[in-house]
């Protein structure tokens, strides 16, 4: 028979990799639907049916995050501070939640059409999601070359500059020729989800470099 003090007292460092990893390749699926709808969706249909399968995602998002924080509760060793743990899993989950309301909003509000700022920033978030999940797997190693996974994290802080300048520009026209103020409304909205979205994945590599910082 197992000793359940024991077991508790044993390092399980891999499940809580094994955890971040699946909320990455999340982020990385919902990106890469958000892309597609973007591009290839016509109408309020379409757009309800990429809802639908983001709303799935989240919902899976938020099961493993429910999982890490129960596993949080039950590990006596962590590979690093439970809070951090927590705080890194609850934003990148947050992540998600951004995305997920972004086409919400484009399901609910059918907007005329949709902008090339829109796409670009969207591109911009893929990009994120993409650098999220590798420097998430650099975690269980980043003391043997934590050069590799500062570069991650100041590439997500290029990217979200970059969704800045797309999201300011995207304003600067909107509010010069678009004469609908309804769909002003609509269309800021759907956009401020999205660039927020790049301004959470930037946090999580401010989060991860902090924990490289902590423990190098």
């Amino acid at each position: 028979m197992k000793n359940s003090l024991f077991d508790k007292l044993k390092p399980k460092e891999n499940k809580f990799f094994l955890l971040l990893h699946e909320t990455g390749e999340i982020i990385v699926t919902v990106s890469d639907l958000l892309v597609e709808c973007l591009e290839t969706a016509k109408g309020h249909e379409d757009f309800m049916a990429y809802y639908k399968r983001i709303k799935d995602l989240e919902h899976e998002a938020d099961l493993v995050q429910n999982r890490i924080f129960d596993e949080l509760n039950s590990t006596f060793i962590t590979p690093f501070d439970r809070e951090d743990i927590n705080h890194l899993s609850a934003t990148m989950d947050d992540i998600v939640d951004l995305i997920n309301g972004c086409v919400k909003r484009i399901m609910l509000y059918n907007p005329k059409q949709i902008p090339e700022s829109a796409i670009a920033l969207a591109h911009i978030m893929q990009e994120c999601a993409a650098l999220i999940i590798q420097a998430v797997d650099e975690l269980d190693s980043f003391k043997k070359r934590p050069e590799k996974i500062k570069e991650y994290c100041a590439l997500l802080n290029a990217a979200e500059k970059k969704a800045d300048d797309v999201y300011e520009s995207f304003l600067i026209k909107l509010f010069e020729n678009e004469k609908d103020a309804i769909e002003v409304i609509k269309l800021r909205d759907i956009l401020h989800e999205l660039e927020r979205a790049t301004d959470v994945a930037k946090t999580v590599g401010k989060i991860i470099k902090t924990v490289v910082i902590k423990y190098s």
